[in-house]
């Protein structure tokens, strides 16, 4: 008897920490299911499939890719979960899952071909603008995915993660594999690197060469990002 009220009071201390301060609802929740409380995999789907479906649909532009990839991400996520450490958070490890997942399948030459399946992001306001906004509009958005895409892969990935997604900067550190202080250097430069491209296409219509982005080895002093 006092083995079984040792465990439960073991059990009872690690909910407790998932409740305290600083804990949200996805956190929670997995702690739930890692103990084995499957019911709570509904709260768990709840919480992670709409932002990894955001995070996977602007990766791709396609609905069902991005479908799958939420799909593969909470498999691995039920596979793992006996393995998920008590008090961890489980957004940066959804995220990280869905990166390595979404990585692969551009790897295996899909996403590029995926891509020509461009889709309006679903937050996007559904009020249908007059033909001459439309067009501006299209414009702009084809010019901004553009100059994104031309940046680095590692700035990109971290303005993504911190402007797209909401991630904290130690979210995305986590997600990466690079520290809080790499991070914010590449999301920094990242947005320096949009305001002045931006700058120049408003600022500039004389202008009709696109320079060319330095590589991450010409700014971050040879090391490559």
């Amino acid at each position: 008897m006092q083995a079984v009220m040792g465990q439960v009071a073991l059990m009872m201390d690690g909910r407790s920490d998932v409740g305290a301060a600083g804990a949200s609802r996805a956190d929670r929740a997995m702690e739930r299911y890692a103990c084995g409380e499957d019911a709570a995999f509904g709260d768990v789907y709840d919480e992670l499939a709409p932002r990894l479906h955001r995070f996977a649909l602007r990766w791709t532009r396609s609905r069902s890719a991005a479908e799958d990839a939420v799909q593969q991400t909470l498999l691995q996520i039920h596979a793992a979960r006996h393995r998920f450490a008590r008090g961890a958070a489980v957004v940066p490890w959804a995220y990280a899952i869905a990166r390595r997942l979404l990585i692969d399948l551009g790897r295996r030459g899909v996403r590029e071909v995926l891509r020509a399946d461009d889709v309006r992001d679903p937050e996007e306001p559904s009020a249908a603008p007059s033909p001459e906004e439309a067009l501006h509009h299209r414009r702009v958005a084809a010019e901004a995915r553009r100059n994104l895409a031309s940046l680095p892969s590692g700035w990109r990935e971290a303005f993504e993660l911190v402007k797209f997604e909401g991630l904290s900067v130690a979210e995305t550190a986590e997600v990466l594999g690079i520290t809080r202080g790499m991070v914010k250097i590449r999301a920094h430069r990242a947005t320096a690197a949009l305001r002045e491209e931006a700058r120049r296409l408003h600022g500039s219509s004389e202008s009709t060469t696109r320079p060319a982005l330095r590589s991450p080895r010409d700014i971050e002093g040879g090391t490559p990002t």
